[in-house]
């Protein structure tokens, strides 16, 4: 596969459509305004369909509407649109329609600034809108893994029939680097639970979110509870490099945030210590059983690097079940941390750890 130098934005709408997206519907918001733009220009071109929205909350309820159809949908945004969008996003769950939506973070809260940030995780993770409902959360560390993350995106949104985020920030979204396209061949499917007209072959397909009797509501719950168990067993990705069992500390990171860890690690291992690196690619589900491994190898601390006050560090607690000594290191409003911050980190751990002081 050829290889061209594009903006993570760029590459995330081109990679759009090339996956089958046929509609999109947004509203432009810095840091990811550049996707909107991109398939402004080249959507209509491939057959596709583009609409700026007046609103965030115009263009979710679009994506509502338009995917009961069981076309290949996708909006995008950044933190305080996202948020604009928690009540449909509640709904698009609740009626069961598969989606991507694409979450360019900035710092917050409030309109904070349009700089790289992470802390949107525990919206995207526990929070996005009312009611008993998950997401897959996708965080990809790179331009290309941000092409690849967008294909099974949908293949999994549609698998099962729930919207998919891609969690990304704004230096993933700036940021250029060289990118290959796979191939890949979608043919549109035609789902028997859409509503695309049944020419008396079949009956009514509805889609609905409300059931007025508890009982009915409480069994439409169970069953989604039931798929959701289906993707906490298969869908956890997680990246583990040079953890084995004389390793010491682990440095647990995600999204860009990573890049800087290795950085970190790689001058860390230059020092002698023995460091290394976990990375979920999945937000939700988080990867629990790469974590419980570190259990079974002895990690002897976890360092969690984040874009925020710290959002992550209670599911790697939980999923090594307070096994391990859990830290913090984390930049906020938009500065991302420095190589130097992390090693300095990582050094004052491994001095602990020996009986050594810190300073």
């Amino acid at each position: 596969m050829e290889k061209c130098l594009m903006k993570g934005n760029e590459a995330l709408a081109e990679a759009a459509m090339r996956a089958g997206c046929k509609c999109f519907f947004g509203y432009p918001i810095t840091p990811q305004t550049e996707i909107s733009a991109y398939l402004a220009k080249n959507m209509p071109k491939r057959g596709g369909v583009f609409l700026q929205s007046e609103s965030e909350i115009a263009a979710i309820n679009m994506v509502l509407g338009a995917g009961c159809t069981g076309t290949r949908i996708m909006t995008s945004s950044s933190s305080p649109g996202i948020s604009l969008m928690s009540e449909a996003v509640s709904y698009i769950a609740a009626s069961d329609v598969p989606c991507v939506i694409v979450n360019v973070q900035r710092a917050g809260p409030g309109l904070g600034g349009i700089q790289p940030s992470q802390s949107d995780y525990w919206q995207a993770t526990k929070a996005l809108g009312h009611g008993d409902f998950q997401m897959l959360v996708y965080a990809p560390n790179s331009i290309q893994e941000i092409v690849d993350t967008v294909f099974f995106a949908f293949d999994k949104a549609e698998k099962y029939r729930i919207p998919v985020m891609i969690l990304m920030d704004g230096l993933l979204g700036q940021m250029m680097e060289p990118v290959a396209f796979p191939e890949y061949n979608y043919t549109p499917k035609e789902f028997d639970w859409a509503t695309t007209g049944h020419n008396n072959k079949r009956e009514h397909n509805i889609i609905n979110s409300l059931f007025l009797q508890p009982d009915v509501l409480e069994r439409s719950v169970d069953a989604r509870y039931k798929r959701y168990e289906k993707i906490i067993e298969n869908e956890q990705q997680c990246e583990v490099i040079d953890v084995d069992d004389n390793t010491d500390i682990v440095v647990a990171s995600f999204g860009a945030s990573a890049r800087v860890v290795r950085s970190a690690v790689k001058m860390a291992h230059e020092m002698g210590i023995k460091v290394g690196t976990i990375r979920p690619k999945t937000l939700w589900p988080f990867p629990e059983k790469d974590f419980k491994k570190l259990i079974e190898k002895n990690v002897k601390h976890i360092l969690t690097v984040e874009m925020n006050k710290g959002q992550m560090i209670e599911d790697v607690r939980l999923a090594t079940e307070c096994k391990i000594p859990v830290s913090f290191y984390g930049r906020n409003g938009g500065t991302i941390p420095t190589p130097e911050e992390i090693l300095e980190q990582i050094v004052k751990i491994d001095k602990a750890l020996k009986g050594g002081e810190i300073k």
